[in-house]
């Protein structure tokens, strides 16, 4: 193996250039049109084009990538995460190719990847599972006769994929139709394939998961536990490793389901298996993501493990240790996306005018973008990640406190202010399990508590508060008087109409939902603020629009 295509971009494109330079091969990146002076574009030996800018035309374009690899003269290519990594087909093209595929095989990740086929082998080896409805027979029906029988709330899942997407909970029976729906169409648009299943949902649960790699000669290895119970709408937003305040039956269990799970499919490469932990102390197995994760870096950090360099060995035939590295130490991870954590996490694409970095002992950035790049709205909204590691979990949470004091970015919104605010609750900074009280539904409920703490921090560090991602012109236009009328409904970011909820002629008010949009993967609804009646609609369902494009036209 010598030149390796990274089929990926931003963040993870420039940890696996990093990785190659570590190990001697050449990275060869793929940009984008939005992305060919990208960081990762920058940094690679070779940079090749992408035509146009959707994911479809570009990133998940597996003739394009597969063309790009025999012109490169690639042996071999690493998917990195999201966009192609779970995705069998690939997998099975870069292997027809006679390429080294760094992953799991084609046909574990179809057997992992598929969360029912993943429950079926989980429940064949023992793993413990909460009730679900998963056999392949879900409506509205079927899920209301699952609800009569296993009660309120529950959760839709995508079958196919993972990150968080294709999920939407179920609280109170009227909301099943639209939820269903909802998750269908998510998992349609994020990963081809529309098909969801339904499960128990537990709502003070902490979401535990195990890093683990496997060889080719039937060796799995669990490098550390971690925790990813902070998260909003499903989706991590703050990890660390070792998962905190386990006891050693957990880890025991925890080990020996997913050790039972990869090694009935055979599996090879790295990956990841997730499980709720209740506060009665009971696990319940959630999936296994077949690559590399997001998190990744906080084992490396207590592990002293390059997990994209082990990889490459395992990919290679090579053995993987006997044993488990010893840990050391405690790591916590900060995902910084583009987003506004105030305005319903609202993505905020843009160009970052400024960014200062922190330092110091046990900062760690890995970052896709500097100071002058542009964050498009076509992909996700990480930005980059801070990773904090110490000698214990209070010094690792002290260390964090610094570093997000000193982080400072302008242009666009990032999820920043709302870390800060994380780290002065004590139901996370809690030293002990009794205090331990946050739960994946934690930042959700506590978003308006946690806004209010981040704008006591602002103004106690001197701190002038002005709308995320709004110019100094913008700030001083908002003052002046406002028109007398509205005459449209403007599009509040850029991103894809998914859906138009309104019709010509209707009569909307203020909170009607007027359409749906998806904006660097994720759904946004977007509402009136004003009361009239549609006179004009000016896009159409699929249609890629600008941030204050009029979506509607009213009288």
């Amino acid at each position: 193996m010598k030149k390796v295509l990274i089929a990926n971009r931003g963040e993870i494109a420039v940890r696996i250039i990093r990785a190659c330079r570590d190990a001697g091969l050449s990275p060869i990146a793929i940009a984008s049109d939005a992305d060919r002076t990208a960081l990762h574009a920058r940094l690679a030996d070779e940079v090749h084009r992408l035509k146009g800018t959707s994911p479809i035309e570009t990133y998940l374009n597996q003739a394009a990538i597969l063309d790009i690899a025999r012109q490169a003269g690639a042996d071999a290519v690493h998917p990195g995460y999201g966009l192609l990594s779970e995705n069998e087909s690939f997998a099975a093209a870069v292997t027809a190719s006679d390429l080294i595929w760094i992953g799991p095989s084609a046909d574990a990740i179809a057997r992992l990847g598929d969360k029912v086929a993943a429950r079926a082998i989980a429940r064949r080896v023992g793993a413990p599972l909460l009730p679900s409805l998963d056999d392949g027979a879900l409506t509205l029906d079927t899920a209301r006769q699952f609800i009569a029988a296993h009660g309120l709330p529950v959760i839709v899942k995508a079958q196919n994929g993972g990150g968080g997407r294709g999920m939407r909970i179920v609280r109170h029976e009227s909301e099943l139709p639209s939820q269903l729906a909802a998750a269908e169409r998510e998992a349609q648009i994020a990963f081809g394939r529309p098909e969801c299943f339904i499960e128990r949902y537990l709502e003070n649960a902490r979401h535990i998961e195990t890093q683990c790699l496997a060889d080719r000669h039937g060796h799995v290895l669990i490098v550390s536990t971690r925790d990813c119970t902070l998260q909003r709408r499903q989706q991590k937003i703050i990890e660390e490793a070792p998962a905190p305040f386990l006891t050693t039956i957990h880890n025991e269990r925890l080990a020996a389901a997913s050790t039972a799970i990869l090694q009935d499919v055979g599996y090879c490469g790295a990956a990841t298996c997730e499980f709720l932990l209740t506060a009665e102390g009971d696990i319940f197995f959630l999936e296994v993501n077949t690559r590399i994760q997001v998190e990744h870096p906080v084992t490396e950090e207590i592990a002293g493990f390059d997990l994209i360099r082990e990889m490459f060995r395992i990919a290679m035939g090579e053995h993987l240790p006997s044993t488990a590295p010893r840990l050391r130490g405690h790591a916590v991870e900060f995902r910084i996306n583009a987003e506004d954590p105030y305005s319903d996490f609202r993505p905020r694409p843009g160009r970052i005018s400024r960014l200062a970095l922190p330092g110091g002992p046990g900062v760690r950035l890995d970052f896709g973008y500097e100071a002058g790049d542009t964050v498009p709205p076509y992909y996700d909204s990480l930005i980059g990640k801070i990773i904090v590691h110490g000698r214990d979990r209070i010094e690792a949470l002290t260390r964090a406190r610094r570093a997000l004091g000193e982080f400072q970015i302008e242009g666009v919104a990032t999820l920043a202010p709302l870390h800060r605010a994380i780290l002065s609750q004590k139901e996370f900074a809690s030293g002990d399990a009794a205090g331990f009280a946050v739960h994946t539904r934690w930042i959700d409920e506590h978003i308006d508590a946690l806004s209010d703490a981040a704008a006591a921090m602002d103004r106690s560090r001197g701190r002038i508060a002005t709308l995320p991602g709004t110019s100094d012109a913008e700030m001083s236009s908002a003052f002046d008087d406002p028109p007398a009328y509205r005459i449209g409904i403007k599009a509040p970011l850029a991103g894809t109409v998914l859906e138009l909820c309104v019709c010509e002629g209707q009569n909307i008010a203020p909170g009607d939902l007027v359409a749906v949009m998806e904006s660097m993967k994720m759904e946004q609804s977007i509402l009136a603020e004003t009361a009239g009646v549609v006179a004009r609609i000016n896009v159409a369902p699929g249609a890629f629009i600008d941030a204050d494009a009029d979506l509607v036209g009213l009288d």
